[in-house]
């Protein structure tokens, strides 16, 4: 009896502690992010398929995506390849996403865009050093679906052009 009852407390203590490890979401939406995704769609101009993994990292500080793209390079890697960082900042009431690439486009030295949410959407602009050009980036997610839809805009004195129209759809 005594130690049915020992083990009957030690798996209450033992799920008690693994539940209380899991962080909450910062923002409900933003973890919707999180999975893996199958991108597909156009950018620029071009049909393309990409793999994204995305996952809380830091103490639950930051949704990290890994984006990468099926087409190859001449040397066998991928075509297109980004580590994108996302977080959510209770005080100011905005994102902040910082977006590397193997573009070479900025390195450390790029932007940190801050992001506003919508109803079912974040929506990013990263300027660049001239002020008058950025990128609008918007991710709208479909409740219904389950998916994600990533429209990405560039701007050049204050006019903006379609860069990306892609969908994100669960693994």
């Amino acid at each position: 009896m005594k130690t049915n009852l020992a083990i009957l407390v030690l798996l209450f203590v033992t799920s008690f502690s693994a539940s209380a490890q899991q962080p909450t979401p910062k923002d409900p939406l933003l973890d919707r992010l999180t999975g893996s995704w199958i991108l597909q769609g156009t950018i620029a101009g071009h049909v393309t398929t990409h793999d994204i993994e995305s996952e809380w990292v830091l103490n639950h500080e930051y949704l990290r995506l890994h984006e990468t793209s099926r087409e190859k390079n001449v040397q066998g890697q991928p075509a297109y390849e980004a580590i994108v960082f996302i977080e959510w900042d209770e005080s100011s009431n905005e994102y902040r996403c910082l977006w590397l690439d193997s573009t070479g486009g900025g390195g450390l030295s790029a932007p940190i865009a801050p992001g506003k949410r919508g109803n079912d959407e974040i929506a990013f602009l990263f300027r660049d050093k001239d002020k008058d050009s950025g990128v609008h980036t918007t991710f709208v997610y479909n409740k219904g679906a389950d998916t994600w839809s990533w429209l990405i805009d560039n701007e050049h004195g204050g006019k903006l052009t379609s860069f990306a129209r892609v969908k994100l759809t669960r693994k």
